[in-house]
């Protein structure tokens, strides 16, 4: 024998690769042919099939081995009728060992059509059902949505977490705390979650007392109107005695005079801004809860586009009030794309009150983009739906509340730019897609879509 397992041949060396060439091809094709044999047996022929190829294998295995000891033709293709039918052999020779709770999974299925006596199944361990975690396995669209609403209810106002890594300032330290810091930050805390007014969440660190993180949900009447807006600050080392900085998570959008693009927040209260003595910061007076009231309500307004200094002066003027509603529809238009934004990458500690209020709104915000659509001005109060105020009171409209609202329903805006209906209708189609998988109310859109789309047909 050689030093592969060979015993000596006569003759030259080409003939000795060509009787080796001969043996492997052979023993290769009647692995081949018992593993087809195999797949194609009963359940009952199985076993002896199994044990022939084993002892086919094993007298072969010296033969199916080079000089470096390894199989050079790993078995990684088979044809069609071979795929799912074969095993993998280790150097030796010897079958793959199945894991333990695979091998009872195997033992179980055998016993799955039986009826066995009463109290077998609780003494024999592999008899035993257990639930696996298999990636198939999906949450019915029910329960998803049950449990996004169970997580928007409770969510909290005001809570601690532990770190904020996805921060704006994660990385920015301010050194080691003093004491009398410490405490004012404290104190700021209690203020946010005893006085935090409605439509604003807060989320502060224990791990980095530097860090907070805020969201606002946009008042009605505006432009804003239920979108999410997130803002990042940091207490600086010097806090109080300097205001603390505050980053607008913008998506690359600038949707009102006061938030820059790149996420400046421009206040006076914050030193961003020139303002009179009154309106900048008073390290004896102003917190972190002036500052987030003060974006909501001066920030956040009907009109933003006479925040832009020196605009003012316009705002009583016809060409005035028409540059406030082409901002206004620019603005929507960023507040639907934010919204997205916020959808796809939800911030940190964020997740479950993203999700739980577009499943709320969704149906409100699509209602006001179809209503834009129409011409109507954004911001303005979009009515009731009749199908859904005639499902919730069981009768149909009367012939004078219809009237009524027909009397009282504004006048359509007749300047408006050709594109923002076009650009409003793709993001309408966007936001109704993440809506639905949120679980919101979107069963009149969805309908009303395919009906267009058979009459198009």
């Amino acid at each position: 024998m050689d030093a592969a397992g060979y015993p000596p041949m006569q003759g030259s060396g080409s003939a000795s690769a060509s009787c080796r060439a001969a043996d492997f091809s052979a023993a290769w094709d009647a692995a081949q042919q018992q593993k087809r044999q195999r797949c194609q047996d009963s359940s009952s022929s199985d076993q002896v099939g199994s044990s022939t190829e084993n002892k086919s294998l094993e007298s072969s295995g010296a033969e199916l081995k080079f000089e470096n000891g390894k199989n050079e033709e790993e078995d990684y293709y088979f044809e069609d009728d071979d795929y799912g039918c074969y095993d993998d052999d280790d150097e030796d020779g010897s079958e793959y060992e199945l894991d333990p709770t695979d091998y009872n999974q195997l033992l179980t299925d055998k016993f799955d059509h039986l009826d066995l006596p009463p109290g077998v199944e609780a003494t024999v361990p592999w008899l035993q059902k257990v639930e696996r975690d298999v990636p198939g396995k999906f949450k019915s669209m029910s329960e998803i949505e049950e449990e996004i609403a169970k997580k928007y209810n409770f969510f909290k106002q005001f809570d601690t977490v532990e770190d904020f890594s996805d921060h704006h300032y994660a990385k920015t330290s301010v050194g080691k705390a003093r004491k009398e810091w410490a405490k004012r930050i404290q104190h700021e805390w209690s203020l946010l979650e005893k006085d935090l007014p409605a439509l604003i969440y807060v989320r502060v660190s224990e791990n980095r007392m530097d860090l907070l993180r805020a969201v606002m949900i946009g008042p009605q009447g505006t432009p804003y109107h239920d979108g999410l807006f997130f803002f990042d600050a940091q207490f600086p080392a010097s806090y109080p005695a300097t205001p603390p900085v505050v980053y607008y998570h913008s998506g690359g959008l600038r949707l009102n005079p006061n938030l820059y693009a790149c996420g400046k927040v421009c206040l006076s209260l914050l030193g961003t801004w020139q303002g009179f003595s009154c309106e900048k910061w008073n390290p004896a007076q102003s917190t972190m809860l002036q500052v987030l009231i003060s974006i909501q309500a001066l920030v956040l307004n009907e009109k933003p586009y006479f925040n832009e200094p020196g605009y003012e002066r316009y705002a009583n003027s016809p060409e005035g009030l028409w540059s406030a509603l082409d901002y206004n529809d620019t603005t929507f238009q960023h507040s639907c794309r934010t919204m997205l934004y916020s959808l796809r990458r939800p911030p940190q500690h964020f997740e479950d009150l993203v999700a739980g209020h577009f499943r709320e709104r969704g149906r409100a915000i699509l209602a006001a983009c179809k209503y834009y659509m129409e011409g109507h001005e954004v911001g303005s109060k979009v009515p009731e739906e009749e199908d859904k105020k005639e499902s919730q009171d069981g009768k149909g409209s009367s012939s004078s509340s219809v009237a009524l609202t027909q009397q009282n329903k504004p006048a359509l805006r007749t300047n408006r730019n050709a594109s923002f209906k076009l650009n409003l209708e793709v993001l309408f189609e966007e936001l109704l897609m993440e809506f639905n998988v949120k679980g919101a109310d979107t069963a009149k859109f969805r309908a009303q879509k395919l009906k267009n789309q058979q009459a198009a047909a």
